[in-house]
């Protein structure tokens, strides 16, 4: 395979889980080391005729799929606010639950440790599920 972009690599995960499971999809070609595209919002045209029966592509993963949803806000709370687990999670009974959220460790003065043990969680993911998958990266 292709050495492939770090940087590729997460853009086509952000993509795929900028919306619930299953709604966007990411292919990365093991032959070329590109990725293709898949949403109801963007045109399938120019996808290769092969893509849904050839062993060449993998499906980038969504972020449920690393632990990286609520399973990562579960993992910092315990490690920095673990006398607000019941507040927080009563967060996540309501819409807009992740602006909550991200609205009180604002308040705690944690958003920007949020930030980046959550890149630092993503990044460690991903570059896993890269080596799991024999995907050579750069950078």
């Amino acid at each position: 395979m292709k050495k492939i972009s770090y940087d590729d690599i997460e853009l086509a995960f952000m993509f795929v889980s900028s919306q619930p499971e299953f709604m966007n999809q990411a292919l990365l070609s093991k032959s070329t080391g590109e990725i293709f595209y898949i949403s109801y919002d963007i045109d399938a045209d120019d996808l290769p005729d092969d893509i849904e029966d050839s062993d060449d592509y993998l499906s980038i993963p969504h972020q449920n799929e690393l632990d990286l949803g609520k399973e990562l806000i579960s993992q910092f709370i315990s490690e920095h606010l673990p006398e607000e687990t019941h507040r927080i999670y009563q967060f996540f009974r309501q819409k807009g639950a992740y602006s909550k959220y991200k609205d009180f460790l604002f308040e705690k003065g944690l958003l920007d440790t949020w930030h980046e043990y959550e890149d630092n969680k993503r990044s460690d993911a991903l570059r896993n599920w890269c080596a799991d998958n024999n995907i050579e990266i750069i950078g």
